[in-house]
């Protein structure tokens, strides 16, 4: 069976939107372990939990934002299916929207940095291919809202 983990997709809006499309900034936390990779806020599913549940709690345990700092976007929920430490996993995350452009980040052990960074900056830094995806998907998603 596979190991089953949730989490956000956090997202803010810069006030002032460049011409390129660029005012979306994701929020991207480095794991203080293993090889430092580059994730959204995300963890296993405790006994109890819905799904959507275990992405909040993760949220504000790795990253200090609450559930009622976030706006979840309806429509959104993707689910990555990989390999991790020989195990199968399945990952699914929502989009969410900070509420403050300039809200806290409060980060748990389990990260060493936080960054808000552009599309392009965010899929440099995720060193996997599903995440860089599913990043991909999240911000053509947002664009086409806003179209």
């Amino acid at each position: 069976m596979a190991l089953r983990a949730c989490g956000l997709i956090i997202f803010r809006r810069r006030l002032i939107p460049k011409v390129d499309n660029t005012a979306i900034e994701f929020l991207l936390l480095q794991a203080s372990n293993g090889i430092h990779h580059w994730t959204p806020p995300k963890g296993h599913v405790e006994p109890g939990e819905s799904d959507l549940q275990t992405a909040l709690r993760e949220t504000q345990e790795e990253a200090g934002i609450d559930a009622g700092q976030l706006t979840i976007i309806e429509g959104f929920r993707k689910e990555l299916n990989y390999v991790a430490w020989e195990k199968p996993k399945t990952v699914i995350y929502w989009l969410a929207e900070v509420k403050d452009y300039d809200v806290e980040v409060r980060l748990s052990r389990e990260h060493q940095a936080y960054r808000w960074l552009g599309l392009d900056e965010a899929c440099q830094l995720a060193q996997f291919k599903d995440m860089k995806a599913v990043l991909q998907e999240g911000h053509q998603f947002l664009c086409s809202m806003a179209a």
